[in-house]
């Protein structure tokens, strides 16, 4: 099949970006002709996909946000490509990827934290009433074909404040390396990477990794690590914020050496093998790429119920959810359960079989299942 990928920026650090720098890779390698459609690549893009640039108006984001809209359909019809995948907001496509729940989702939680200023702010603001606008256009019912969903969680917001029909949104799970993040890599940097941050080899060790710290959780997994019960165990953060400075005096404060911040890491792998738990008490994740890299790597994971990925969770495993956020005793006492079965075998080789049955080539196949449904040439899509 001849497919185009859509967004407005091709990257490696935020999560859609990556996710549709892996999705061109991996259906590269199934065979098809990949080709994106981009206003920006910050970096280059996979060998032997074919690039076009959409041009955009320079005046604001709004008009940036319609402008790649209006010229993005354009520029792939010139192209003739056969399917159309969105992965942000667009006139018209085939297959519709939403990675993070819907926008109007998004503003109603946030007009619940912020209350009535936030509320009336989101109503009067150009920029968030042409994305809802564009919103409302993809979700009716010639918006796409088929809707992708990362999450069962992701595909309850969609139904809940849009006409859209269940059977039309396909919910596949994001997929993990399954070499790149494995158990036996703790044999090879464990002891190296706590060596060097001074970590004793036998500390219990819990790893947040993420950017955009409040809305992940990290506020309410600093503020427990005062608790004597935790006295002995050290909060690894991997990732990056534009408010850790202020985590970084207030960490300092509650554990002094004991919460320490990595930054960005290219060798974010070294950490999962390095540590006992991954920590995700996040107040909203569509899926989190954290919970499936923890899991490969052989770790329990901490998360809320609000996170996309808690659905994955399976026996044992599932005792890591939380279900009530903001209680620290109960953050507390799950973290404690989790640091204690971490280092046995059995519950190793439960989260390596979960992270084993979420790897890239699965939903690649079943991304390219969905491409075949929609695809306008059925001879090229049976092929």
């Amino acid at each position: 099949m001849k497919i185009a990928l859509v967004h407005k920026r091709l990257d490696l650090n935020g999560g859609t970006e990556r996710d549709l720098f892996q999705t061109a890779e991996g259906l590269r390698d199934l065979g098809h002709e990949v080709h994106l459609f981009c206003s920006e690549y910050g970096v280059e893009p996979p060998r032997g996909v074919r690039t076009h640039y959409v041009r955009v108006i320079p005046l604001g984001r709004t008009v940036r946000l319609w402008s790649f809209a209006w010229f993005a359909p354009r520029a792939i019809e010139k192209a003739g490509c056969e399917v159309v995948v969105s992965f942000g907001r667009l006139l018209r496509q085939d297959v519709l990827r939403s990675g993070g729940g819907t926008h109007r989702g998004f503003l109603d939680r946030l007009g619940q934290q912020g209350g009535m200023r936030r509320r009336l702010w989101q109503r009067i603001s150009i920029y968030h009433q042409s994305l809802l606008a564009l919103e409302r256009r993809q979700y009716r019912e010639s918006g796409a074909a088929k809707i992708i969903a990362v999450s069962e969680e992701v595909k309850r917001d969609i139904v809940a404040h849009y006409a859209v029909p269940a059977e039309k949104i396909v919910v596949i799970y994001n997929g993990v390396d399954q070499k790149r993040f494995h158990p036996a890599r703790r044999a090879e940097v464990r002891q190296s990477l706590r060596e060097h941050w001074q970590i004793p080899l036998d500390a219990p060790l819990a790893l947040f990794v993420g950017s955009g710290f409040r809305r992940k959780g990290l506020d309410r997994v600093i503020s427990i690590w005062k608790s004597p019960e935790l006295k002995r165990a050290f909060l690894m953060v991997v990732g990056d914020d534009a408010r850790i400075g202020r985590y970084q005096s207030w960490a300092n404060t509650i554990a002094p050496g004991r919460i320490l911040f990595a930054g960005r890491r290219a060798d974010v792998e070294n950490y999962y093998a390095a540590a006992d738990v991954v920590v995700l008490p996040a107040l909203q994740e569509a899926f989190g790429n954290v919970v499936v890299e923890g899991l490969a790597s052989g770790l329990p994971v901490l998360v809320s119920r609000h996170v996309g990925a808690a659905e994955i969770l399976q026996g044992r495993l599932a005792q890591g959810i939380v279900d009530q956020v903001d209680d620290p005793k109960e953050l507390e006492e799950k973290l404690q359960l989790l640091l204690k079965g971490s280092r046995d075998p059995i519950w190793v080789r439960d989260a390596r079989r979960v992270g084993e049955e979420h790897s890239w080539t699965n939903h690649f196949r079943r991304l390219e299942a969905v491409l075949r449904e929609v695809c306008r040439t059925p001879s090229r899509a049976a092929s």
